[in-house]
């Protein structure tokens, strides 16, 4: 059975779409004001939503917000022939630039209202779009990307990002179903972004400068990157290739960051920071970019099931908290005051196609295990503290006494081995049959290239 979206996050959506940000309660932020790509995030949401029991009764509702949000997207594209701009759409209602990145995220938001509704300016508002804005964007240097930008008077920005692999969705889109007459357009401009920005991905640069024919990154000596362009390529490229060696390489090595000391209580089973140092391979900033457990849900539903049952089970119980752009790690506490349409569009996706995994260990789980509660880290300085706690499925045995190393003041029964689906880590907390324990260390073990469960050693926490 599919999941079930909060009822905060449709009502957001069919309130204040597309506005970017919202300040509590209901106040459009109007720095930012309208944007396509708030517009087209939120017709993805409203499309699968559409086809659901849960909004059986408000088809009507949904569908005329979807025409009444792409109407608005066709609005601020350019249709003067004369501009370099043709066929794009501003960033937002205000500005004067044109992205490429707005146009890989509108183009297939564009195709699913025109699948839902019919109307054909859609179709060729999305062809109009790839055909020949990207086109332009792709022919204007000699690498293969998309020129990040153009302004309404004809002016560049030539960096080339590594987040429009995203537009590798609408391009394939086009050339299997809605457009393929034009298909080897279509395939020629998907092999030439795909071929060039590969490189950039798979060595989690952000984007290629032809100034300096260098690739770049963000913050001291280019170290950082943002979280969720890289979740955006990923989407795209897994779109275009499936699970394939680039896309495996990447999300691995960002799932894989692991807490520091500055920042103690991060986990990315439940999001990714706003920035990541890729070098040190840490986090790079005490929150999470809550949009990005949205944008993974279907790579993570197939390839990474712990982490898509543990950010479900997180988001689930702070609903609340997570429709802010940026959570805290250690409290799900916001940055800012601001909720954002992108982020409760993506995880209204989330809990729409949500199920609880099912594996044979989740099976051996549902038969033989118990509940322990888990405590998440949140500092380790002098003194250990924790999150609140939150209950989880566990298979518990006495630790072997060839498998611990028993440190003074311990004897082999202060000693236990839990197993569980949801990633634990080191100096976490576990209260089972009230006693508590310390999280000595885990170790993944996989099936058939997927992490199948978690096996932790545990030592009895003395008062």
């Amino acid at each position: 059975m599919m999941g079930t979206v909060p009822e905060a996050y449709y009502t957001f959506v069919m309130n204040h779409a597309p506005y970017v940000y919202v300040v509590p309660p209901n106040t459009p932020d109007p720095e930012w004001g309208k944007a396509t790509f708030a517009a087209a995030f939120a017709i993805d949401f409203l499309c699968e939503a559409h086809n659901t029991k849960q909004f059986s009764d408000r088809k009507t509702a949904i569908y005329n917000k979807v025409a009444n949000l792409t109407d608005w997207i066709l609005t601020q594209q350019c249709t003067d022939p004369q501009r370099k701009a043709y066929g794009g759409f501003k960033s937002t209602e205000n500005s004067t630039q044109y992205y490429s990145v707005d146009a890989c995220r509108v183009i297939p938001s564009l195709l699913k209202a025109y699948q839902l509704i019919g109307d054909s300016d859609y179709l060729d508002a999305a062809i109009l779009a790839a055909g020949t804005f990207l086109k332009t964007m792709q022919d204007k240097q000699t690498y293969g990307g998309f020129a990040r930008a153009v302004d309404i008077n004809d002016n560049w920005l030539l960096q080339l990002d590594v987040e429009c692999l995203y537009g590798l969705l609408g391009l394939k889109m086009l050339a299997e179903k809605y457009d393929a007459t034009n298909s080897s357009l279509y395939q020629t401009m998907m092999s030439k972004a795909a071929g060039f920005l590969r490189e950039g991905f798979e060595g989690l640069w952000l984007y290629f400068d032809p100034v300096d024919g260098e690739w770049h990154r963000v913050g001291l000596n280019e170290n950082e990157v943002y979280d969720d362009s890289f979740a955006y390529a990923l989407v795209g490229l897994y779109e275009y290739e499936g699970w394939s060696l680039s896309c495996r390489k990447v999300y691995h090595f960002l799932n894989a960051i692991k807490v520091s000391v500055q920042y103690p209580a991060y986990n990315p089973a439940i999001c990714w920071a706003g920035y990541i140092d890729v070098v040190k391979r840490f986090p790079a900033c005490d929150y999470y970019d809550a949009v990005t457990s949205g944008i993974l849900w279907k790579i993570r539903k197939h390839h990474d099931k712990p982490s898509l049952a543990y950010s479900m089970k997180i988001i689930d119980k702070h609903q609340e908290e997570f429709m802010f752009w940026g959570v805290r790690h250690a409290d799900y506490s916001f940055v800012e005051n601001k909720k954002a349409m992108a982020t409760v569009c993506w995880l209204g996706r989330l809990f729409l196609n949500y199920e609880e995994p099912q594996t044979r260990f989740t099976q051996i789980l549902r038969s033989q295990s118990e509940t322990v509660t888990l405590y998440p880290l949140q500092e380790f300085a002098e003194k250990a503290s924790y999150g609140v706690g939150i209950d989880i499925q566990a298979l518990v045995s006495p630790a072997k006494i060839d498998e611990v190393l028993i440190e003074p003041g311990y004897i082999i029964n202060d000693y236990i081995t839990a197993y569980t689906f949801i990633p634990l880590r080191e100096r976490d907390k576990i209260r089972r049959k009230g006693v508590d324990y310390e999280v000595l260390n885990v170790q993944a073990f996989d099936w058939k290239g997927e992490t199948a469960y978690f096996k932790s050693n545990c030592r009895r926490l003395l008062a």
